[in-house]
């Protein structure tokens, strides 16, 4: 691939994501996306970036859903299992840099519509009560018990003890 920008990098790693035990729908991807980077691209970079990702056979769609084509499943292979997102989204930009494009397995539908219902359903979602399942749950504050206190710390030891 040539020219790499950072959105089709994003759906990558969100494909693969949602993409783990079966295709993955407009909605599982929009999801993921969030989850990597926090916030949403727009459906026309949704759909450019997706265009592009297939033009280069890294994706495959079908009538359930978008998948990752078996060059990209090694590409995401090779990526370092350990480490934040910015890590393994520059690990898979320099994977790429390195990639030759092959010839799409089935045409992934590039229509942006499919993108924007997703993304509206997904912020309507967000708004409401109910919780985003892969996003991470908040770490809980740790306090101190009532009644506990901390230690006196242990005096310095060596020479200024002893005159």
């Amino acid at each position: 691939m040539s020219p790499i920008h950072d959105h089709e990098l994003l759906l990558l790693l969100a494909v693969s994501l949602a993409a783990k035990r079966r295709p993955a729908d407009p909605a599982a991807i929009v999801a993921a996306v969030e989850l990597i980077q926090g916030s949403l691209p727009s459906a026309a970079e949704f759909a450019t970036a997706f265009a592009s990702l297939d033009g280069a056979g890294l994706i495959a769609g079908g009538d359930d859903g978008v998948r990752l084509a078996p060059a990209a499943e090694k590409l995401i292979e090779a990526l370092p299992a350990r480490g934040d997102n910015a890590q393994r989204l520059a690990a898979l930009r320099n994977l790429l840099a390195g990639y030759t494009a092959t010839t799409p397995e089935i045409p992934v539908a590039i229509d942006a519509s499919p993108w924007q219902a997703a993304l509206q359903s997904h912020r309507a979602a967000a708004a409401g009560p109910a919780a985003n399942l892969l996003m991470p749950k908040p770490k809980a504050e740790t306090q101190s018990r009532p009644g506990q206190r901390a230690r006196k710390p242990l005096p310095k030891s060596g020479k200024s003890r002893q005159r």
